[in-house]
């Protein structure tokens, strides 16, 4: 059996596959014009919208199914960190930026932890051994 700490990485890393996923989804039904207009109002090419919901989106699923987890961990904490920067530190951390904060700290531990157990990552992993 897995350790404790293992089956805790895998929670982290679904479920924030999940909420990014469904944040990428949320930004394409949306429509990316809307969100270009915001990111454009907020000093942000219009046309990054594009590429943080393709990033997003394509970042969940690959976190959802262990794919490539600390290089994606890391782009979304990127993402992270330039939303907090731009879009909610003015808004203040309760209400604001507090759950950008949560998400990051999660996407930090898994580029420094990877995903173990049920993940694509792992797969490769046991082939090189």
């Amino acid at each position: 059996m897995k350790s404790y700490s293992s089956i805790g990485q895998v929670i982290l890393r679904v479920v924030l596959g999940i909420v990014f996923l469904a944040h990428g989804l949320d930004k394409f039904q949306s429509g990316i014009s809307n969100i270009s207009g915001f990111f454009e109002s907020i000093g942000i090419p219009g046309y990054m919208a594009a590429i943080v919901a393709v990033i997003e989106t394509a970042g969940g699923i690959a976190l959802i199914l262990g794919a490539g987890t600390r290089i994606v961990s890391m782009v979304l904490a990127f993402v992270l960190l330039v939303a907090i920067f731009t879009a909610k530190i003015s808004m203040g951390f309760l209400g604001g930026y507090e759950l950008d904060v949560a998400l990051l700290a999660i996407a930090v531990s898994l580029v420094f932890t990877g995903s173990n157990l049920w993940s694509i990552d792992s797969l490769f992993r046991a082939n090189k051994k």
